[in-house]
């Protein structure tokens, strides 16, 4: 019997330890007729050298000041929406009814109007008096009917949107405050000097959760917008990014903001340590556009560019070079203005080099109306200079494409183009016709998708260099293809320019 009680005081004295353990962390207790018990509070987990610590613990003040000196200028902005609903009816598209539609004829009796909320976070960048300045992005703010900005000492003030462009996915916002108010404005870094294997802290409202800190490195720079629609190029990181922090700072060591985030690529809609930032130097320009005239003012060349691949450099005459293709020039635009020409394949703005469409469209996007900018493009194998006097970027101008020369893309007659053609004379020389815009030239002409251009006004063309020295060389007079169609070659009508 003394042999079970011990043991049945054992157990219940373990237990009761265990529980101690977790709820009171006692340091050290001896228990007659055990061994000494020892708890995690008692000496240090592990035994880490004095130098080694001491680095540690100075990387970890640093985030600790970072985040006390920034955090005060992030904000949670929480937004309200309306959407318009119709609710549809299955019995709506019935071909008849005996008795009249039971619903109603008119659908938009079923019209609703809907309140949607939702928050994402900001940042502080400017104050003006007692108006204070918080950019975010365009698809948190944007399209907002009520807007609230809350900082984190708790204070909240209702705002007002300033400006916001799609192109680019920023908005501001502002909110008015005395001069006694403790407001923080944060500080801007330089983006450009930004290195891959920087660190870097990402702040905002994940999830709602606002003034989060996340830490990591930058794990790129340069990552291109296009699958968010987005012109400007991005940091990407693998400090953790998730829905709210849209709009919140990227921020460096030195506590100075350096990206907007915007977007994660994401399969599960959380973190996966791929976000990614605006460029703050993109965005330092659209502060004062937004501000001077509640809109962002975009610099227009008026060419159409395009991304080409390997095949299609070779028959231009590039092959290895990088840089964006004109593949079509607005006429009177300041980019014809100055001698561009379609098929011109443009390397360089300003004596930067270019690498690709997107970085073409940011420079000329950042050039103010107004500005001569130097251009080079090589043209039949040569480099030729131009320069060209840019104007403002309206939607009016670049969505008229009955001045879009020639109104289609020319892509290379490939062996695979040919199979897809199902064309019996391999023996076809030329260029395929791709995409025809609507009231286009090309459009009027009556040129299709999928035509063969095989002479431009009686002069043979058998690739894509030839069909743009064509095409270049009556860009002054009227203009007429050649188009193979089934075996037969027919000729458009006779386009004046």
């Amino acid at each position: 019997m003394k042999n079970i009680t011990s043991k049945i005081v054992c157990g219940v004295s373990a237990a009761v330890l265990a529980f101690a353990a977790v709820s009171f962390s006692c340091s050290k207790i001896k228990v007659e007729g055990t061994a000494d018990t020892v708890f995690a509070e008692s000496k240090p987990a592990v035994a880490i050298p004095a130098d080694s610590l001491n680095v540690i613990e100075a990387l970890q003040n640093s985030f600790n000041s970072i985040s006390a000196g920034v955090l005060p200028s992030v904000v949670e902005i929480d937004v309200t929406e309306k959407t318009t609903v119709t609710q549809t009816n299955p019995f709506d598209d019935f071909p008849f009814w005996f008795f009249g539609n039971p619903n109603g004829s008119d659908k938009k009796d079923r019209t609703r109007e809907y309140e949607q909320k939702g928050l994402g976070s900001g940042v502080i960048v400017r104050r003006t008096g007692d108006t204070v300045y918080v950019l975010t992005n365009n698809h948190v703010a944007g399209k907002a009917t009520k807007i609230t900005v809350n900082l984190n000492d708790g204070q909240k003030f209702d705002a007002k949107l300033v400006g916001a462009d799609e192109r680019s996915d920023i908005a501001l916002v502002s909110f008015e405050a005395k001069k006694d108010s403790n407001i923080v404005v944060a500080a801007l870094g330089d983006s450009d000097n930004v290195k891959v294997g920087d660190i870097v802290l990402a702040m905002g409202a994940p999830l709602g959760y606002s003034q989060s800190v996340t830490q990591g490195i930058v794990s790129a720079t340069g990552r291109s917008g296009d699958q968010i629609g987005n012109m400007n190029d991005f940091i990407q990181t693998d400090a953790a990014i998730n829905q709210g922090n849209s709009g919140g700072p990227l921020v460096n060591i030195y506590g100075e903001v350096i990206g907007i985030n915007t977007w994660i690529a994401s399969s599960s809609g959380g973190s996966q340590g791929l976000g990614f930032s605006l460029p703050i130097n993109s965005l330092k320009k659209s502060i004062e556009d937004f501000i001077s005239s509640g809109k962002i003012t975009y610099g227009w060349l008026g060419v159409s560019l395009l991304d080409v691949k390997d095949d299609y450099k070779k028959e231009l005459g590039v092959a290895g070079k990088n840089g964006a293709l004109a593949s079509q020039v607005f006429l009177d635009s300041p980019g014809q203005k100055g001698g561009m020409q379609a098929g011109d394949f443009i390397i360089e703005v300003n004596g930067k080099a270019i690498k690709n469409q997107n970085e073409l469209m940011r420079e000329v996007g950042y050039l103010p109306a107004g500005k001569t900018a130097a251009f080079k493009v090589i043209r039949n194998g040569k480099i030729v200079e131009l320069s060209v006097k840019i104007e403002e970027r309206t939607d009016k101008i670049t969505q008229d494409n009955t001045k879009l020369w020639p109104g289609f893309i020319a892509a290379p007659l490939s062996d695979e183009f040919k199979k897809e053609l199902n064309l019996e004379d391999k023996k076809v020389k030329g260029v395929v016709v791709m995409n025809v815009l609507e009231k286009s030239p090309a459009a009027a002409m009556r040129i299709q998708n999928g035509d063969v251009i095989t002479a431009v006004n009686d002069k043979k063309v058998s690739n894509i260099q030839e069909f743009y020295d064509a095409l270049n060389l009556n860009s002054k007079k009227e203009i007429w293809f050649d188009v193979y169609d089934d075996g037969h070659t027919l000729s458009t009508s006779h386009y004046k320019l």
